[in-house]
């Protein structure tokens, strides 16, 4: 049975029976007893019929027996009963083909089951502990740098990557320390506190950027390039300081006019190709030009000029020789003239540390003379330090840092020694890892509630990835931050920041595995038409609408059913948009005859939910049930069979037939029974996301299906409608996946009652992003941490 009609019948149904589940002083309480103990009694007789024949101490099928429950102490069973219930909600127990209580039955004993877990979580609350050492990840630390410094930096280049649990990354239990990694960190440490403060030396203000072969460059590449143009790059590059900078271009392709170098949008230089003989002219023929260039993060843009020639293929060819097109590989042809890499080197002859924003932010005092250097050193580094540490500062928070730049100062000048502190604070604990010490006199193993600094931090990590402004510091100073309304009127000035586009860009992009997108290679003889531009452009297109569902805060519903999404030419091609033109993204609303709609319409999540060269039902249903349905797909059992993929010279058959092949053998069908119709809902588009009527073997496409309660649906349609109805479910899974990113840790059984009493809270306001973040924000877990109880 659905979680919709769990809930709806639930509610009618616990109005008339007595359960126990009244409020206190409505009956008396002699039979308010006798009927909580019936209704355990009818609870526990349900069980043993239709339960314990599989979830016995003998075959403890699934891992899970549950003869020694006892349904008169649910709480003492909550671990259990919790798995009990998600089974029962999600209709996946008891399994096709046993004997199933009827809807009423079960019905009550679902909402019976929850209230009593709800009780016995509020008379015994129990908020989980995070860990006390919560190291920052990448791109929390790359976050952290732009906030504090002023500097944008790459943190991919400087320290690994981090590992993920639960779906995300800035899990704090995964964030462990090695010597290789502190290393890592010193080095960051070093090269970031340089680049603030400045510094002449070329290797740092060198950097190479070099451009995907996969990218067609027949179009404006950038909203940050004019139009008229076509092809190229635009990079952000740090130049530490005033001087002179070599900018050398690879080029590709057949010469034609020259390049258009950009700085900051302004034409900067034109660099022409190197020529030779136009027939045989090889790849990677470069040429370069100096220019003077100030201190400070510049974006570098690179373009051509458009071809206004009409284009004899599938790519513009344009040659002083005449068009021709020799096809070979899946980025074309011989192509018109292109970048290949763009090689940033200097500076050369430089000129001064110039005046930065990085400069501004750390320099906010300047010293006359001698005698003042002391003060303004402890000014400047007084004020660092409380960004980075994310709290007040005392004398003895800054000796540290006064001590590194006072041995600096005998051998280096004011900015040098600063810079020297800067690269210790870079490296202290309080800034590489969030630290919640459990207050004296915090009892073993009991709840107590997180500081309001404390408070401030797991707020700004949630919303923006990064540090606490300092708004939210001085409000936490005060004390007042964890006031509802004070607290409330935070979130919400953080939802409206632009920081908030973290939420995005991390959360949502690791829930929906978009992050896999750039890693994906589909098969270029299957996909010939596949490039780099579609493969940003569907990261694109699923970024801008999600952050568009944020900034105008819809239901958390609509991400399955919006009718618009955004595109530009390169993607409204690959969609059958007509009339889009350029490589703007806008927003448009799908007509029903593109057959698309939600995110489960987006190219990017087709992507990186198929193989690279077929679709895989398999890979999407697994995918739905986890993301979508928050259902725990079963594990596969040992030796399973492989996939009856298609031989050369066979009759051709569908993915579907091969499936149903498959689960012939029962030990297959356990599995794939539950997991492959949600698959077949999508087999309407291929593994790049195109809409299709048959697939590549020429085989008429068969989407319609069953889920196991019996629900028939088809298509994206059907599939749709089938988890609108089960809502639910799928605002479970959004506040779940929320929950798991806010506290850096996994959901254990003791937070689903968390979770439905922030999906009921959030009900009178339609789920809407804001209600859910902000219950969460307000919820047991998220201010309050169980104490420490030993090893």
């Amino acid at each position: 049975m659905s979680r919709s009609s769990v809930g709806v019948i639930g509610v009618a149904v616990l109005t008339m029976l007595s359960t126990g589940t009244r409020l206190a002083g409505t009956e008396p309480r002699v039979g308010q007893v006798e009927r909580e103990a019936s209704a355990a009694n009818s609870a526990q007789q349900l069980i043993r019929r239709y339960c314990i024949g599989c979830h016995n101490e003998q075959l403890e099928s699934g891992g899970l027996s549950l003869t020694s429950v006892d349904l008169r102490l649910v709480g003492a069973h909550s671990e259990v009963l919790e798995k009990v219930l998600m089974k029962l909600q999600g209709g996946a127990m008891p399994p096709a083909g046993r004997p199933r209580p009827d809807a009423a039955s079960l019905t009550h004993f679902v909402d019976w089951l929850e209230a009593g877990l709800d009780r016995a979580a509020t008379a015994d609350p129990n908020p989980g502990r995070t860990a006390a050492f919560h190291r920052l990840n990448r791109r929390e630390y790359q976050n952290a740098v732009r906030d504090i410094l002023a500097l944008e930096i790459d943190a991919s280049d400087l320290l690994p990557s981090d590992d993920a649990a639960f779906g995300f990354d800035n899990i704090g239990d995964m964030l462990t320390v090695s010597p290789v990694l502190l290393e890592r960190y010193l080095s960051a440490a070093n090269k970031v506190s340089r680049l603030a403060v400045g510094d002449t030396n070329t290797s740092l203000g060198s950097g190479f950027y070099p451009v995907s072969q996969f990218s067609l460059q027949n179009a404006r590449m950038s909203d940050d390039l004019p139009f008229g143009s076509r092809g190229g790059a635009v990079v952000r590059h740090y130049f530490p300081s005033d001087g002179e900078y070599v900018f050398t271009l690879q080029f590709g392709g057949a010469p034609q006019l020259a390049a258009n170098l950009r700085i900051d949008g302004a034409l900067v230089a034109e660099v022409p190709h190197p020529r030779g003989n136009p027939l045989g002219e090889p790849e990677g023929r470069y040429n370069e030009v100096r220019l003077d260039v100030t201190a400070g993060s510049h974006l570098v843009g690179i373009s051509f000029p458009q071809n206004r020639l009409k284009a004899e293929s599938r790519y513009p060819q344009y040659f002083p020789w005449g068009n021709s097109a020799t096809f070979a590989t899946n980025t074309g042809s011989v192509s018109s003239l292109k970048l290949q890499s763009l090689d940033i080197g200097g500076p050369f002859n430089p000129q001064g540390l110039g005046d930065t924003a990085s400069r501004r932010q750390i320099f906010v005092c300047r010293p006359e003379q001698a005698g003042e250097e002391a003060g303004c050193a402890d000014k400047i580094l007084a004020r660092l330090a409380r960004g980075a540490f994310r709290r007040p500062v005392v004398a003895a928070d800054i000796e540290p840092l006064l001590e590194v730049y006072r041995a600096a100062r005998r051998d280096r000048d004011f900015d040098g020694s600063i810079q020297m502190a800067l690269e210790r604070l870079l490296v202290d604990p309080e800034f590489l890892f969030r630290i919640e010490e459990d207050p004296a006199g915090a009892a073993p193993g009991k709840p107590y509630r997180v500081s309001d600094l404390a408070l401030a931090s797991r707020l700004s990590f949630f919303l923006w990835s990064s540090v606490p402004d300092e708004e939210l510091l001085r409000v936490a100073d005060a004390g007042t931050l964890s006031d509802p309304p004070v607290l409330e009127q935070q979130v919400r000035r953080m939802l409206a920041a632009p920081r908030a586009r973290a939420l995005v860009t991390n959360f949502a992009a690791q829930w929906l595995y978009l992050r896999n997108v750039e890693q994906a290679s589909p098969d270029s003889y299957e996909f010939p038409d596949w490039d780099d531009d579609l493969r940003q452009a569907l990261i694109m297109e699923t970024e801008l609408f999600l952050e568009d569902q944020l900034r105008t805060d819809r239901s958390v519903s609509e991400l399955l059913t919006a009718s618009y999404t955004f595109v530009n030419e390169r993607l409204a091609r690959h969609y059958g948009l007509p009339d889009i033109y350029g490589s703007h993204f806008r927003r448009v609303e799908l007509p029903e005859t593109v057959h698309r709609g939600g995110l489960l319409g987006h190219g990017s999540i087709l992507l990186v939910t198929s193989y690279p060269n077929r679709t895989s039902p398999v890979l999407r249903g697994k995918w739905l049930m986890e993301n979508f349905l928050n259902t725990e797909p079963p594990q596969p059992p040992a030796n399973v069979p492989e996939f009856p993929e298609a031989q050369r010279g066979e009759q051709p058959r569908s993915v579907r037939e091969r499936l149903e092949e498959h689960r012939t053998n029962p030990v297959c069908a356990s599995c794939h029974n539950m997991i492959d119709p949600l698959g077949f809902s999508l087999e309407h588009f291929d593994a790049i996301g195109r809409y299709r009527e048959v697939e590549e073997g020429g085989q008429p496409i068969d989407a319609s299906a069953a889920m196991p309660d019996g629900t028939t649906f088809d298509g994206l349609p059907g599939i749709r409608d089938v988890m609108s109805h089960r809502g639910t479910d799928f605002i479970n899974t959004v506040a779940e996946r929320l929950l798991t990113y806010a506290l850096g840790r996994g959901i254990e059984h003791y937070d689903q009652p968390v979770i439905r009493a922030i999906i009921r809270k959030s009900q009178d306001q339609n789920h809407r992003w804001s209600s859910l973040i902000l219950e969460i924000t307000k919820s047991l877990p998220f201010q309050m941490k169980r104490g420490y109880e030993g090893d």
